[in-house]
């Protein structure tokens, strides 16, 4: 049963949980972490860790998305991002890393007034084709309707569609809607769409017939919705919650799986490793990812938050650099600080519990706890 707490005599406010309250539990069976399974499946594609590269201009760039598909993760490119405003960005967000804190946000609006060019979009999707690796590319609610004939055309594999809040019931009095079941029904590619962040918009999500169901408002480490708008989603509950539509929709649609797919707040091993425990199967990276020595953000990070040309939700921080993307994946590590190696600490929880592999993890038990006890 939910705890509803008495906020005050004329509103009540259910208790949730984010990924700090809670810890995993060792069971009484353990094993060995080279014999456990880290690999995951969306659609017909198959991935060996269960990390998505985040759609943000400061994780993935053409290249780093190839250098992910290679390392046997997933990178999803923004289509609304400087590779498809600039010819050569590169100038660019060595600017927006080296902008005085004070200045950056105006700064990021003026250079992302840039208008998105189409040819753009397919040159840099064909470059990460030509590569072999799975294209993934991501584009906002606003701009679906205006870009997706583009995306489809150069050759997509995984289509993200990835906002603050996207719902399957959107009400505008100006203009026609996007309808997310009539489009995935009309596309032949995946859809991964999100965020949600409670059992009743997730379920309407995969009644879309959406592959993956992106859980969270993504950009934890730049988001600043809480402050702006006052919108917040602590993750552990929120993946729970999507976890359970996922099985109730399984028995509706009669075996339906959709992935449900972890989405900001992951600065840590451990909170990646509990968004799993906690039911997701695949975790989108930011953060963690810019810190990488390829990142194009140069030690600094930013979303599309950040961007907005009226009321920026986010802003650009300082993540430092710690090693080498396959370093930052799978080690070695030379800190206790939870920053490199996320498939070695997953595949230690794994072993830790007894559980082969992550769908099987999810059964997990887990405590609830204050932070650092």
């Amino acid at each position: 049963m939910s705890q509803e707490i008495e906020i005050g005599l004329g509103k009540k406010g259910r208790l949730a949980y984010s990924l700090d309250d809670v810890a995993i539990v060792p069971s009484r069976r353990t094993r060995d972490p080279e014999d456990v399974s880290t690999s995951w499946q969306v659609d017909a594609y198959e991935f060996d860790v269960p990390v998505i590269g985040a759609p943000m201009d400061s994780v993935t760039s053409p290249a780093t998305a190839i250098a992910m598909g290679r390392l046997g993760a997933l990178g999803v490119l923004d289509l609304e991002g400087l590779w498809t405003r600039y010819e050569d960005p590169e100038p660019l967000l060595a600017e927006i890393a080296d902008l005085p804190a004070d200045q950056a946000t105006e700064r990021i609006q003026q250079i992302y007034a840039e208008p998105v060019k189409p040819e753009l979009i397919t040159e840099r999707l064909h470059e990460i084709r030509d590569a072999g690796v799975t294209v993934a590319g991501a584009l906002s609610p606003q701009r679906t309707q205006q870009f997706y004939s583009t995306v489809l055309e150069a050759g997509v594999d995984l289509f993200v569609i990835r906002g603050t809040v996207v719902s399957a019931e959107h009400v505008s009095q100006d203009h026609e809607p996007l309808n997310l079941k009539k489009f995935i029904y009309d596309l032949d590619v995946p859809v991964i769409v999100g965020g949600a962040a409670n059992y009743t918009a997730a379920l309407h999500l995969m009644r879309t017939g959406a592959a993956g169901v992106l859980v969270g408002f993504g950009g934890g480490a730049v988001a600043a919705t809480r402050k702006t708008i006052g919108v917040h989603a602590p993750m552990a509950t929120a993946i729970a919650d999507v976890a359970e539509a996922r099985r109730d929709y399984m028995d509706e649609s009669g075996g339906r799986y959709v992935q449900v797919i972890a989405d900001g707040g992951m600065g840590d091993s451990g909170s990646f490793v509990k968004a799993l425990a906690m039911g997701a199967d695949a975790v989108m990276l930011g953060a963690p990812l810019a810190r990488a020595t390829e990142a194009p953000g140069h030690g600094k990070h930013w979303g599309a938050e950040a961007r907005h040309q009226t009321l920026p939700r986010g802003y650009r921080t300082d993540v430092g650099t710690v090693g080498a993307l396959k370093q930052i994946l799978f080690g070695p590590s030379h800190q206790a600080d939870g920053q490199v190696n996320y498939i070695g600490a997953l595949r230690r929880a794994m072993a830790s519990t007894g559980y082969v592999d992550v769908k099987n993890f999810q059964r997990c038990n887990v405590v609830v706890t204050p932070y650092g006890r």
